[in-house]
């Protein structure tokens, strides 16, 4: 059923239970932890091609959300960034991080401001040491949603996924990203959708465009407040994606003009999948920038202070 890549992923994850419902997770490689967050409508295979060097460096963590991948996908559940971000806590806690770096992507960037938004109220028992964002809706003001993202959110939401095609599918997905986006990945990525029938849970799963608008101030303010409690934050953005391209990037300039910002010419909205080499290499870039500045601070002569 599944293609060979799929199945190496799977085989080289785990299971465990979350409120009654089997969640997909992988970990493995030693040294500091780093969460990967994925985005809609994908799962934790979008790391696939970075994988192999970032567990080189650091102890890697992902998971599928719950209704994406390789979990499961109820579909009386009703879905919310909430609910996946306390998914996320038991993980972590169950693997017994303490502190951890987070990349994400899209649905993953949403996930990560919730995350961020509750370790600034000190309401998350696991220390952020730096968040790395890709491409997704980060302020719903500028976010540009495809006319069939639209059209699931609405009543014909349910009708529309039933019969959504695999042409059509890769169709949208072309809309957004590069040539780099091959086949053989939008194959992949269509599988695991037509898992446990994730196609009728997908209207379930994209309200989360309403929840940026509902909460908008929550999670825009805890990007804007990270650099008080000097939580670095990175956006890698491909710039050429119509959704959160480069209207992305200015935005994020204006309101976390603070924050480091890496832009990748020619890539669409899956960097990680169109130019896994040039993700790994600014998110190391990212990081290294972040020790040098704690390496001086604490070099520091007390009387400069």
């Amino acid at each position: 059923m599944f293609s060979d890549r799929l199945q190496a992923w799977r085989s080289s994850g785990d299971v465990m239970s979350y409120r009654g419902h089997q969640v997909f997770y992988k970990t493995e490689g030693q040294g500091e932890p780093l969460l990967l967050i994925h985005g809609f409508p994908s799962a934790s295979i979008d790391w696939a091609e970075v994988w192999p060097e970032l567990v080189s460096r650091f102890q890697v963590i992902t998971l599928d959300l719950l209704g994406f991948g390789f979990s499961d996908k109820p579909k009386q559940l009703t879905y919310s960034i909430s609910l996946q971000a306390d998914l996320i806590v038991h993980l972590v806690k169950t693997l017994k991080i303490r502190r951890m770096h987070l990349l994400a992507h899209d649905y993953g960037d949403t996930v990560t401001q919730e995350l961020l938004a509750r370790y600034l109220e000190g309401a998350l028992n696991v220390d952020i040491q730096s968040v790395t964002l890709l491409n997704g809706g980060l302020f719903p003001e500028t976010h540009k949603p495809l006319l069939i993202q639209k059209l699931l959110m609405s009543p014909v939401g349910g009708l529309l996924a039933k019969f959504m095609t695999q042409q059509k599918f890769a169709a949208s997905l072309r809309k957004i990203c590069s040539e780099h986006f091959s086949n053989d990945v939008i194959e992949d990525l269509w599988q695991l959708l037509e898992w446990q029938d994730g196609r009728k849970v997908v209207p379930k799963l994209i309200y989360y465009m309403q929840e940026r608008r509902d909460y908008r101030e929550r999670w825009v303010g805890a990007l804007q407040q990270a650099d008080a409690v000097a939580i670095p934050l990175h956006l890698i953005d491909g710039v050429i994606d119509s959704i959160s391209g480069q209207n992305l990037v200015n935005r994020f300039k204006q309101l976390v003009p603070e924050a480091k910002v890496t832009e990748l010419a020619g890539i669409g909205h899956y960097p990680q999948v169109e130019a896994p080499g040039q993700v790994v290499a600014a998110f190391m870039e990212g990081l290294m920038a972040l020790q040098k500045q704690t390496t001086a601070g604490l070099q520091r002569d007390p009387s400069e202070v």
